[in-house]
């Protein structure tokens, strides 16, 4: 069975990013693909490389039972783009900054995670880092939905 790899980038890597990576880590083992998938996050500043997620983030994901406390916040760099198939980006800054940075030869997919579930009706996961704490809880809510249909989509790849 192929291997697929997945890298979920926002801007710091330190709420929507990791809260997607984690998400769709409990998935996808749930769903007992684990072992065939690759998952990471990244970001495309710099500012908190090394350090754990938002607790604020980190808060809501346990409270839904996903662990997101041993992750840590990475600059993405064009390496990303020879070693991850799925690139995708929380939102539309995101996705043009890393649109700049991709090398010709990239052949795998980047885009906007939502656009994978359309029922939602957004394209964009809210950036929660400067509200409160319902904004965390809507994150989980969109990328719970969209993981889900991600993981269908590269499940139908992996068979």
């Amino acid at each position: 069975m192929a291997k697929q790899s997945i890298l979920f980038v926002c801007l710091g890597n330190i709420c929507r990013s990791p809260t997607a990576e984690g998400v769709f880590r409990a998935r996808a083992a749930r769903a007992g693909l684990g072992e065939h998938l690759e998952i990471d996050s990244a970001g495309t500043g710099d500012w908190h490389v090394g350090q754990p997620p938002d607790r604020r983030a980190i808060a809501a994901a346990a409270g839904r039972g996903y662990d997101l406390a041993g992750l840590r916040a990475r600059q993405v760099s064009t390496e990303d783009f020879s070693r991850f198939g799925w690139i995708l980006a929380m939102d539309r800054a995101n996705l043009r900054d890393l649109a700049a940075l991709r090398p010709r030869s990239f052949g795998g997919h980047l885009g906007l995670f939502l656009d994978v579930a359309p029922a939602l009706g957004l394209r964009e996961v809210p950036d929660p880092y400067y509200g409160g704490d319902d904004g965390f809880a809507r994150v989980l809510d969109l990328i719970e939905t969209a993981s889900d249909a991600l993981l269908n989509r590269v499940a139908a790849t992996l068979r």
